[in-house]
Parts: structure tokens; C-alpha cells; sequence
């Protein structure tokens, strides 16, 4: 049995839940905030049998496009200005983060 853990962007969300439904796999989605631009994401918690991990990490990547995104400079309040970059830039934001874990027990009450 593997956990799989997906990190994705909000706009993603919804067409990665109802994909995973159609597939009649089973998630819990969990709110959640980057670090990086402090914007909104959804971790997505997949239990699955072992043989079933190839399938979903293709769900997920087929759901989680990335995109470019111009992104407004942020204030360093308090941080050292030599990180400080005063013009909107370009980031690549979308995609998905996934990691996929070992699960020594499950149990479902």
C-alpha cells in the first residue's frame, strides 16, 4: 500500500478531484499555502495499492498543468533588501508536487 501525497495549485483542484472520481479513486483534499508565493493550493492525500500508483501519478499529471504567472515584488518587511526584487517577474507556477510513501499499516473504521 502507498500514500500518495499531491501538492497542486487551485486551479488544478477541481479537474484533478473529478478525475480521480472518475477513476473511482478515493482522495481527501486538504487546503494548504505555498511558501514560495504564498498563494493558495490543495493537498491531495491518495491511499492506493502499490500496482494503482502509476495510474494515479498519470491522473495527476494529465489534470496539473504549468503555466506561467507575472508575479508583483513583495515587500522583504524586515529581511534583508539584497532579496528584494522591485519588479514583477515571471515564475512557473501549476504542475504538481508528488510524493509517493510507503504505508506500513491501514486501517479504515
Amino acid at each position: 500500500m502507498k500514500l500518495v501525497v499531491a501538492v497542486v495549485q487551485d486551479k488544478d483542484s477541481s479537474k484533478l478531484a473529478q478525475n480521480l472520481v472518475n477513476a473511482n479513486i478515493r482522495a481527501t483534499k486538504l487546503a494548504s499555502t505555498g511558501g514560495f508565493l504564498h498563494a493558495g493550493n490543495t493537498t491531495f492525500l491518495i491511499g492506493t495499492d502499490d500496482d494503482k500508483v502509476d495510474e494515479v501519478k498519470h491522473i495527476i499529471q494529465q489534470s496539473c498543468k504549468a503555466r506561467e504567472q507575472v508575479v508583483a515584488p513583495m515587500s522583504p518587511m524586515g529581511a534583508s533588501m539584497e532579496s528584494y526584487i522591485p519588479y514583477p517577474v515571471n515564475v512557473s507556477v501549476g504542475g504538481a508536487t508528488v510524493f509517493v510513501l510507503d504505508i506500513e499499516q491501514f486501517d479504515q473504521f
